[in-house]
C-alpha cells in the first residue's frame, strides 16, 4: 500500500515538475532601445510583444524552438517590415537576429529583466 502511494506521489510530482519548467526564452527582456519586451508561449510558439516604449502593445515577433535556440519572424516596429529571425539564449542574454535573404543581417543583444 505504501509503495503504491509513494509511486503515485512520485509520478504526480514528476508531471507537475515537467509542467512548471519553461523555455529559457520566456520572460521579460530589455531591448537594445531600452523598451521591455515580453516573450510568452502562444499557439505552439513564442510571441514577442513590446510592453513599454513608443510601440507598447505591439507584437513584434513569433519564434519557435526549444532549449535556447529559436527561429521565426521578427518585425521592426519603426518600419513595420518583417524579417526572418532567430534568437539564442545564453544565461541572462538573448541574441536576436533579423535577416533579409539570409545575407543582410542585424543583431541585437537583449538582457533578462
Amino acid at each position: 500500500m505504501y509503495r503504491t502511494l509513494f509511486m503515485t506521489a512520485a509520478l504526480a510530482l514528476g508531471v507537475v515538475g515537467t509542467a512548471v519548467a519553461a523555455e529559457p526564452i520566456v520572460g521579460n527582456w530589455k531591448t537594445a532601445t531600452g523598451a521591455t519586451a515580453e516573450i510568452a508561449p502562444c499557439g505552439g510558439a513564442f510571441c514577442v510583444t513590446l510592453k513599454t516604449g513608443k510601440h507598447a502593445g505591439k507584437r513584434i515577433g513569433n519564434l519557435s524552438g526549444t532549449d535556447g535556440s529559436y527561429s521565426g519572424e521578427i518585425t521592426d516596429p519603426e518600419t513595420d517590415k518583417t524579417y526572418s529571425g532567430s534568437g539564442a539564449v545564453s544565461g541572462n542574454s538573448l541574441k536576436m537576429k533579423g535577416c533579409v535573404l539570409k545575407i543582410l543581417c542585424k543583431s541585437q543583444t537583449w538582457s533578462r529583466l
